[in-house]
């Protein structure tokens, strides 16, 4: 038997929610037990036309899209490893361990993440990335930042791959396989493949800024497809919740099986796969996905053992995981978090190089306990009494000047060591990518370094290097094709012998460790 929920309380906190975010436009909905509870949306899909939110009003659902295209090719009724052979036309050069279709579903793949590599080959943030530009990109890639299968890392290209194998395959275009296999099926009417982000559906802007600085209407200009694409509206999304609820039981059930546990290659947990991430919200497991398109956001909860789902949709960028995990939790019945620890002293404070993934973590006693920036976005750690550091993502333990960490959900660990001291300012000049067939330009004015990437999407923007310590710097990616963007980039200087630069090693988050070596030296 489920838990009831105080639906009362549950509505409270969404209209506060809704009203406190200061924004365009959104919708909330929830369903329990099969039944929808909750529909609630507000606000104006385009203020200046007058334009309101509504039920039927389609957003972007971004990279929700993942679990349907996972569930297309678990519905054509093959085995995923019949797929594995066709991965060598879509990369054609790779010259590590090729992943498997199994490693795509899953974000195992070590594909280092294609709107990552937009930004390295010199395209333009709000330039257009057409449909024939996918394929280039990912013939050009020649090794993965992982052995396939040993570890998780987010990877859109995975799912981009997915899309045009099974187009290959059935011959069929993704959007009528979306239609015919699941959209019919669980009877989300409206819900459409466009893969062009130029204009979206229904008239619905996306928006930048925020009520301080106030909101403006994003610009998109990329063709997307499998890793994302899909629009669809509130009822849509309630749609897909009841549909799940509906076949809960059968074994056989496309969510079942979406939702079936995955694993690492050495018998770990994996906590995703199909397009869907396995977490916890207090002691309950859900299964769920976000997803971001710039002016856009959205997030989507299901627990199973409650039968219990929670959908939200924004026409802006507020943090649309923070407003689903919260409505699940108020569900839930769970109490609320009072955040009043200490910050943490002092001495955690610092920047770390990790050796193996070739990034920098950035360590500052937060408002309350410690705030640690290494996976893209900061993460708040609580302190122990052990010179430990936990978050529901990651453990750190303090020894001297190097920093051990654990990462469970990537299946990731290593020991990270503190850098000082200042970079040798020698480092202009021009750089090639044999990775990437691509190039980083850095120059020097009056003191002051900036750097540009290009390569067969254009030539990006100059972008100022910061010096983080011996042989070390980044240079920033506040924005790019995708959202969010990469953020920081580590750049680690190589030296020969005599002390010359000999090459650099450049990475994100979801793009690591790639080689770059003088050009004419």
């Amino acid at each position: 038997m489920t838990t009831s929920i105080d639906i009362k309380s549950v509505m409270r906190e969404a209209y506060q929610l809704a009203e406190k975010t200061h924004s365009p436009g959104g919708a909330i909905g929830i369903v329990k037990d099969g039944e929808i509870v909750l529909q609630h949306t507000w606000g104006y899909a385009d203020p200046k036309k007058h334009l309101p939110v509504t039920a039927q009003t389609r957003f972007p659902i971004c990279s929700i899209s993942k679990q349907f295209t996972c569930g297309v090719l678990l519905d054509l009724g093959e085995e995923l490893e019949h797929f594995d052979a066709a991965l060598q036309t879509y990369l054609p050069n790779l010259e590590t361990t090729r992943p498997s279709i199994r490693h795509l579903c899953n974000n195992q793949s070590g594909l280092r993440d294609y709107w990552a590599l937009t930004v390295l080959h010199g395209a333009d943030a709000e330039g257009v990335f057409r449909r024939e530009d996918a394929k280039p990109l990912f013939a050009r890639m020649r090794t993965t930042q992982f052995a396939p299968g040993g570890r998780y890392s987010y990877s859109n290209g995975n799912f981009r791959i997915l899309s045009d194998v099974i187009e290959d395959h059935t011959g069929r275009s993704l959007g009528k396989l979306y239609r015919e296999r699941i959209f019919d099926v669980a009877g989300m009417e409206t819900a459409e493949l466009l893969p062009d982000t130029t204009t979206p559906a229904d008239g619905v802007v996306g928006h930048e800024g925020n009520d301080t600085t106030g909101f403006f209407p994003a610009t998109n200009r990329i063709y997307w497809t499998g890793d994302a694409g899909i629009s669809a509206s509130l009822d849509d999304m309630l749609a897909w919740e009841r549909f799940i609820d509906r076949t809960r039981e059968d074994e056989t059930g496309l969510y079942r099986r979406l939702s079936s546990p995955q694993v690492f290659s050495d018998g770990n947990e994996a906590p995703y796969g199909n397009g869907l991430a396995h977490d916890m919200v207090g002691e309950t497991p859900t299964t769920g996905h976000g997803g971001a398109l710039r002016g856009f956001r959205c997030h989507r909860i299901h627990a199973a053992s409650e039968r219990l789902s929670v959908v939200v949709l924004f026409n802006h960028e507020g943090d649309a995981q923070a407003a689903a995990r919260h409505l699940m939790k108020v569900a839930l019945g769970l109490p609320r978090e009072t955040p009043g620890e200490a910050p943490a002293d002092a001495a955690w404070k610092g920047r770390y190089l990790d050796p193996g993934t070739g990034l920098l973590m950035t360590l500052a006693p937060g408002y309350s306990g410690l705030k640690a920036t290494f996976a893209g976005s900061p993460e708040r750690l609580t302190i122990g009494d052990d010179n430990t550091a936990r978050s529901p993502a990651m453990m750190l333990a303090r020894r001297g000047d190097e920093m051990e960490f654990e990462r469970w959900r990537e299946n990731l660990h290593g020991t990270a060591k503190k850098v000082s001291g200042e970079p040798v300012r020698d480092i202009a000049g021009r750089y090639h990518a044999r990775e990437l067939d691509a190039f980083l330009e850095i120059v020097e004015t009056n003191g002051v370094f900036y750097g540009f990437f290009e390569g067969f999407l254009g030539k990006g923007e100059m972008t100022p290097l910061y010096p983080a310590g011996q042989d070390i710097w980044t240079l920033p990616c506040r924005r790019s094709m995708d959202a969010p963007a990469p953020g920081d980039w580590t750049v680690q200087v190589h030296r020969s012998g005599s002390g010359a630069v000999s090459g650099l090693t450049i990475g994100c988050w979801l793009a690591r460790n790639i080689e770059y070596r003088p050009v004419g030296r």
